[in-house]
């Protein structure tokens, strides 16, 4: 016994009339009807040949549209957005300069300019002096003083 089973659940459509989903057997059923109709209403003027030649080419459009799929869009809906894309849409695509990236950290290093320096205990920078106050000398401009020479 085979079951089968569609690898995309999406893909799954009922049988309805002779192995055809709803949709395709209306489309089917008005492709007939519409070639019929055809036939009967120009084959006494233009003969046999030329009025079968356009039952085909009237009934083709709606037999297309009842079974075509294109990218899991039915007929309609490729043609809605065919219509948005050629009609609808701009042509000229205006771009601005749309790095946020750029935007955020040029702000950030503004704000962090702005701001007063931090300087932590212990640190080897130089610190200001207090007002009234000698600087104090950094350790390399200190005096070496000799203690041989004291001797």
């Amino acid at each position: 016994m085979d079951v089968k089973i569609n690898k995309e659940i999406r893909d799954y459509s009922e049988s309805m009339f002779f192995g055809l989903s709803l949709r395709q057997f209306v489309f089917s059923v008005l492709a007939c009807g519409i070639a019929v109709l055809i036939y009967f209403r120009l084959e006494p003027l233009l003969g046999l040949e030329t009025t079968s030649w356009i039952c085909i080419v009237a009934a083709f459009p709606f037999a297309l549209i009842g079974f075509l799929k294109y990218n899991g869009m039915t007929a309609e809906q490729f043609i809605w957005a065919w219509i948005k894309d050629v009609f609808l849409t701009p042509k000229v695509l205006t771009i601005g300069n749309s790095n946020f990236y750029y935007d955020i950290t040029t702000e950030i290093a503004a704000e962090c300019k702005a701001r007063k320096p931090f300087h932590r205990r212990g640190s080897r920078q130089k610190r200001k002096p207090v007002k009234g106050q000698k600087p104090r000398a950094a350790k390399n401009d200190r005096k070496v003083i000799d203690t041989r020479e004291r001797r």
